[in-house]
């Protein structure tokens, strides 16, 4: 549900690993390389990086000190106002936009990471819930610290959000959106309007966009044929997926593939 690790002055993981798990790296010291998807990430002493579960990455090298805190959606999100907060300013991205923040307060960060290892590891009365509050006053001073840098504020929508996470998890039904919107007990204009109003982009077109974050994940780092993955996709039909991921891409899956791995 909830994991700390640690890696100081090594090499990191052996090749890229997806976890369906919300992963937080924090350097302390030094300087660590990331591979998040097809971006590799240089993290500096005092940043962040977010990884969304269902993301690929590889931790390549750490020269310092390197801290990931790892956990689940369910672990966190009891309430909608935890699942806004996972997903504020971005922090937590599905569409693959991680990027690298700098925490202003280094020494509260580093202190609040050391008091949920020391409750997972002692799993006191009542840790899940202590563990749970820590994390979120970790999120907070994500986004106070985005803030400061001088980013604008970003309140995600509930609705929207678990609109994203049915999407994820369903790939492979090709559901329509009228479908998510009974499965959320809201409707398709609902889905549209708060699409449109973070994405700005239809219902439809968000999950056109989270169906080619996928296919890039699984073109890069699963042993498929480009029929399988059209078939994990929803796609009946493997010509129709070529047709569409070269619509959105501007390239084949064949030809992405080559030019990432190049």
């Amino acid at each position: 549900m909830i994991e700390i690790k640690k890696y100081s002055n090594q090499t990191g993981h052996s090749e890229p690993r997806r976890i369906i798990k919300y992963t937080l790296f924090w350097c302390n010291e030094g300087h660590a390389e990331i591979l998040i998807d097809e971006n590799v990430f240089v993290l500096k002493h005092h940043q962040i990086v977010t990884i969304t579960s269902g993301q690929f990455h590889q931790l390549i090298s750490v020269e310092g000190d390197l801290i990931a805190l790892e956990f689940t959606l369910d672990f966190f999100c009891k309430s909608d106002s935890d699942i806004e907060l996972i997903f504020h300013n971005g922090l937590f991205c599905h569409f693959g936009m991680n990027e690298i923040i700098t925490v202003q307060h280094a020494d509260f960060f580093t202190e609040t990471l050391t008091l949920i290892e020391k409750e997972i590891k002692e799993k006191p009365y009542q840790y899940l819930i202590s563990t749970h509050s820590l994390v979120e006053l970790l999120l907070v001073e994500i986004n106070r610290s985005k803030i400061a840098n001088g980013d604008e504020i970003w309140k995600p929508d509930a609705l929207f959000l678990k609109f994203l996470e049915s999407v994820r998890n369903h790939f492979s039904e090709n559901y329509p959106v009228s479908h998510f919107a009974d499965m959320l007990g809201s409707t398709e204009a609902k889905l549209n309007e708060v699409s449109k109003l973070h994405t700005n982009k239809t219902a439809q077109n968000v999950i056109y966009s989270l169906t080619i974050s996928e296919a890039k994940r699984l073109l890069l780092y699963e042993k498929l044929t480009v029929k399988e993955i059209a078939y994990q996709l929803g796609f009946n039909d493997p010509f129709y997926f070529s047709n569409f991921f070269k619509k959105h891409m501007s390239l084949s899956p064949k030809d992405y593939q080559k030019s990432v791995k190049n």
